[in-house]
């Protein structure tokens, strides 16, 4: 047993002596009343809170335990912002959360609310009647990730009984950090039955274990507090679970419900807890995209036509996770709100609130005054929360359980009623430093440490519950030392769970491919479009559908196959900067708005984090959105929305959580006339190097269709998150060898060719110039126009080629490519990206992997930004140099 393994902590032993010197009450109280006069909590609330804020406490104790011996791997805790248990108490179980990573009191009372073990609030029957709150109103029914599809827990490991209670030797007495013999722990539990004054039997009017606190009968002065309470013995059933899932968190265990071992995370789907590793508020952007997307859901729930245009495709709005007056909630820390993200995500949610656009969204700043070591300075985060335009400010103190659930409450009834944004400031301590390798005296004098000791909160909260007459100092010593207990026992349990061993456990739910049921998915929209919604798809584009309208440049192409996409996905949404009014600042979304409504097509604030933050939030609700970033050189601002944000969802939470995106961005370089840096940009290094991402690059109008509609499918089917990457060079190319020849043109598919013109996603495309046995060409984009150009030219020579549009840089075609360049022996490589950390790396690597033994040559752009003008022709691949690479390779 690990019990006789221990690490005291000075917090523990505070709280201890705290609890020890607190006074007798001077007469008990009935705990259905409230705790002090006019108050909105009861004491049995404040009892469970007490519980939620131990619980989370003893976690924090446990993970430095854990960590001591080397069985831990994750020491921030929650200690100091056990107020947030309030915030959960005033939400309901369904208002989505991201919550940062001291949230631990919020997580325990929000598993108690939603396994309905939670006292409830007042009017709680009021907004069970009306459908809107309470602990079973419009709770989700799926299973967790990781169980079994009928329950929705996670079974215990074999030869773990999973109940909760104590030990038959009634030796486990010890708080989360003492041994089991240390003779400090007398007032915890006695005897095999648990502790004896903190969780007595039941007496006539109270209900049993896990109930509510029941209507209390007559009692005199006589009656005692622990016969008179109303309340379940501590840190059984939702409180017990809960702390399961953090420990199996921080022991790394592949039983963890959420993220599978993979990080220590708070989410569960059940829970409407979306998880986030944010420590920079990069998950701010995300809410604001939730809170947007849930109103634009409610609207799309209660209309079948969306502006002048008609849906051929069913679903899409009732597929919200959340009740149509959710609230999203979304707290972060005091250093926080000078990151960028955290301000791009208030600008925006003030912006859309300026032009009427309504986003109900709780942001919740719990300021402990520190960033790590950097102290905040004072009254710096009030200031620039109040100073937010179009944000309601709500403060409170976090060391005050009723008056800040009187705010939480108060500010939580002010989004859901009005549907606008407010912020809640709420006041904290930090104790145990930022984590457990943090030696705060390195930054802190002794006499600020001390301060903050004596605003413990759960040591306020017990003071609070003694004086009402509620508990007893002996009472909520023992519930905390029989909490603790429970934990240590837990912690024990699942340090022999197992561990992530292989490479593929690791990576399994990053990103899923199921390409047969993505061809399926193109099959049917197909069907629809040519069958029974012909006519609304004619009606849509003027009576004259795409395929009528002759050949088609690579924009034109886009924008039909968006407005097909349109019309078969009811929840799509297509919205970025000038994409509405103006139909794109290249003309690719010209037209839509006017078919499909301003609610569908819209037009953003000029905010890259912004925009992905929309994106992002409105694929979590439900939502199929296809964002447009304008220029390539924008999406750095905001690349770690693509990166830390979407392509991390489905890996930290095994698939419970999803958020499907089409980002489409205008990019790559050889644009005439409007050039420099920012509208040509040739760098994709960045988005190659995100795990999952799907990265597709149409080069011509024909390809650019299907692989649109593949994109759209696989977000749809799959949950992917893709980038679609138009050449801005050939938006409105027309030919390809000679002036007029309209050779870069081509046909838009009808239907009924939709499914046998699919696209894979990671399949090539081969254009075999003249006998195409000498020379193996593998580019894309821009490129395989050029390539195109020297393959017909060294085709009057006798020199026969294959031209590979790799169509996909990720996943990259590599049977593709093996297949094509063992076909000839020669591989020339034009890359028009740069040559660090370009594309052609890639391609060379899954060469040499396959064990490829025939020549190679790379073309490829200078390391540089592209200059203005003329220069630029200095730095990107050339046809000239492309014919050069080839006679090089030949001469061989």
């Amino acid at each position: 047993m690990l019990s006789d393994v221990t690490t005291p902590h000075d917090l523990d032993d505070r709280l201890r002596e705290a609890l020890a010197a607190l006074a007798v009450p001077e007469r008990p109280r009935d705990p259905a009343e409230p705790v002090t006069d006019g108050a909105a909590l009861t004491g049995a609330q404040l009892l469970d809170l007490f519980d939620a804020q131990a619980t989370s406490r003893q976690l924090d104790l446990a993970g430095r335990w854990l960590r001591s011996f080397g069985e831990g791997f994750y020491t921030i805790g929650s200690a100091g912002h056990e107020g947030n248990a309030v915030v959960a108490a005033a939400l309901r179980p369904t208002d989505p959360a991201l919550l940062h990573y001291r949230s631990g009191a919020f997580w325990c009372v929000r598993a108690a609310q939603a396994a309905g073990e939670w006292t409830g609030s007042p009017g709680a029957d009021d907004h069970r009647r009306d459908g809107g709150s309470g602990a079973d109103a419009g709770r989700q029914t799926a299973a967790r990730p990781g169980t079994d599809p009928g329950s929705d827990r996670t079974p215990p490991p074999d030869g773990v009984s999973g109940d909760d209670s104590a030990p038959a030797d009634g030796t486990g007495s010890a708080g989360a950090i003492r041994p089991a013999t240390d003779p400090s722990t007398a007032t915890g539990p006695s005897n095999a039955t648990g502790p004896s004054t903190a969780t007595g039997p039941s007496t006539a009017g109270e209900p049993a274990a896990g109930g509510g606190a029941a209507p209390a009968g007559p009692a005199g002065p006589d009656v005692g507090i622990a016969a008179r309470r109303a309340v379940r013995r501590p840190l059984v059933g939702a409180y017990a679970e809960a702390a399961r899932d953090v420990l199996r968190g921080m022991v790394a265990s592949a039983h963890e419900p959420i993220a599978g071992g993979r990080h220590k995370v708070f989410g569960r789907a059940d829970l409407a807890i979306v998880p986030t590793t944010s420590t920079i508020a990069s998950h701010l952007p995300r809410a604001v995209g939730m809170g947007l997307a849930v109103e634009r859901l409610r609207r799309l729930e209660t209309v079948r036509r969306t502006g002048d245009g008609v849906r051929i495709g069913g679903g899409g709005a009732s597929d919200t996770p959340w009740p149509p007056d959710a609230i999203v909630v979304c707290s972060f820390g005091d250093a926080s709100v000078n990151h960028a993200s955290a301000t791009a995500a208030f600008n925006t949610a003030g912006w859309y609130d300026h032009t009427g656009l309504r986003i109900p969204v709780l942001f919740v700043c719990e300021d402990n005054g520190l960033g790590i070591s950097v102290r905040s300075p004072r009254k710096w985060v009030e200031t620039t929360l109040r100073s937010k335009p179009g944000i309601r400010y709500f403060a409170a103190d976090g060391g005050d359980p009723v008056r800040a659930y009187e705010v939480a409450a108060e500010a939580a009834t002010w989004v859901r009623r009005h549907r606008r944004p407010a912020v809640l400031h709420l006041s904290t301590v930090r104790l145990m430093g930022h984590a457990g390798a943090d030696v705060e005296t390195a930054y802190r004098g002794a006499d600020e440490i001390a301060a903050d000791l004596a605003r413990d909160p759960l040591a306020g909260t017990a003071r609070l519950l003694v004086a009402a007459g509620v508990a007893t100092s002996e009472e909520l010593l023992a519930r905390y030392d029989e909490i603790g207990w429970q934990v240590r026992r837990i912690a024990e349990e699942v340090l022999d769970e197992p561990k992530l061993t292989s490479p593929a456990e690791v990576v399994t739910p990053l990103a899923p491919r199921r390409p047969v049921r993505v061809a399926r998915a193109v099959a049917d929209a197909a069907a629809r479009a040519g069958g029974p919604g012909a006519g609304v798809r004619a009606e849509a584009f003027g009576g004259k559908p795409p395929e009528l309208a002759g050949p088609l440049t690579l924009a034109q192409s886009i924008n039909a196959a968006l407005a097909d996409g349109m019309l078969d996905h009811p929840q799509m949404a297509v919205f970025g900067e000038d994409v509405g009014v103006k139909g794109g600042v290249y003309g690719v979304t010209k037209g839509l708005r006017d078919r499909f409504g301003a609610a569908r097509v819209f037009d953003t604030l000029l905010d890259e984090t912004s925009i992905l933050g929309l994106a992002l939030g409105a694929g979590l609700a439900g939502m199929l959105p296809v964002p447009e970033i304008q220029y390539l050189a924008y999406l750095h601002n905001a690349e770690d929305q693509l990166r830390g944000e979407a392509a991390t969802m489905r890996f930290f939470s095994q698939g419970a959580f999803r958020n499907p995106m089409v980002v489409r961005v205008a990019g790559l370089a050889y644009q005439e006339g409007f050039g420099g840096h920012f509208h040509n940009d040739n760098s994709v290094a960045v988005l190659r190097d995100v795990p999952g991402l799907v990265i597709a690059v149409p080069a011509r109008p024909d390809d650019a269709a299907p692989m649109l509609r593949t994109c759209l499918a696989s977000a749809a089917v799959d949950g992917s998150v893709c980038v679609f990457l138009e050449p801005i060079a050939l938006y409105h190319t027309r030919d390809l060898y000679a002036d007029g020849d309209g050779e870069w043109l081509a046909g838009y598919a009808e239907p009924g060719a939709w499914s046998s013109g699919h696209v894979p996603i990671g399949r090539a495309r081969v254009y075999g110039v003249g006998s195409a046995e000498d020379l193996t060409v593998i580019t894309f984009g821009s490129g395989v126009r050029m390539s195109l150009r020297v393959a017909a030219a060294l085709a009057d020579e006798g020199i026969g080629s294959r031209v590979v549009d790799l169509r996909w840089l990720a996943p990259l075609p590599v049977a593709d490519i093996i297949r094509e360049a063992a076909a000839t022996g020669r591989v020339l490589v034009v890359d028009e990206t740069r040559r660090s950390g370009g594309v052609g790396e890639g391609v060379i690597a899954a060469l040499v992997d396959a064990g490829y033994v025939g020549a190679v040559r790379r073309v490829a752009g200078v390391d540089s930004f592209v200059p203005l003008g003329p220069a630029a022709r200095q730095v990107l691949v050339s046809e000239e140099a492309i014919t050069q690479g080839a006679r090089t390779l030949l001469a061989r």
